[in-house]
């Protein structure tokens, strides 16, 4: 399954030539990575408080392909592209108009929010994840 999430670029999100700061994309996924989990029902701060989970970005890897410009709509691609006990993987985009602009892996890993160590994924979770 592959998630989309529509991202206008404001002011803000710029450098002082109206290009998208190249930090604000990891902003722009994770946005689009947490809207993917409220539509399949889960909250993070609900997980946080009745599970004692969280999920925390482990690594990326990135690529700048293109500019990003002031008041562009960009696409936010996030697709789960490996799934383990404890992690998982997306391959994200930003894209304006079909065309790449940034592409990014990520690593997730899920943690017990009280103490940080790793954690399995619930089963409610990975059957969600699997599921769609």
């Amino acid at each position: 399954m592959v998630f989309h999430w529509p991202i206008r670029v404001y002011y803000e999100d710029t450098d002082a030539g109206g290009i998208v700061f190249y930090a604000n994309y990891l902003k722009f996924f994770e946005r689009a990575r947490t809207e993917m989990l409220r539509e399949l029902g889960f909250e993070q701060d609900q997980l946080r408080s009745e599970q004692n989970l969280i999920f925390a970005v482990r690594s990326v890897q990135i690529d700048y392909l293109k500019s990003g410009h002031f008041n562009e709509l960009l696409n936010i691609s996030a697709e789960i592209t490996l799934l383990k006990k404890a992690s998982l993987n997306f391959e994200q985009i930003a894209s304006l108009d079909g065309t790449a602009l940034c592409r990014a892996n990520v690593r997730i890993a899920c943690l017990q929010a009280d103490t940080m160590i790793p954690k399995k994924i619930p089963a409610f979770i990975l059957q969600k994840l699997h599921n769609d």
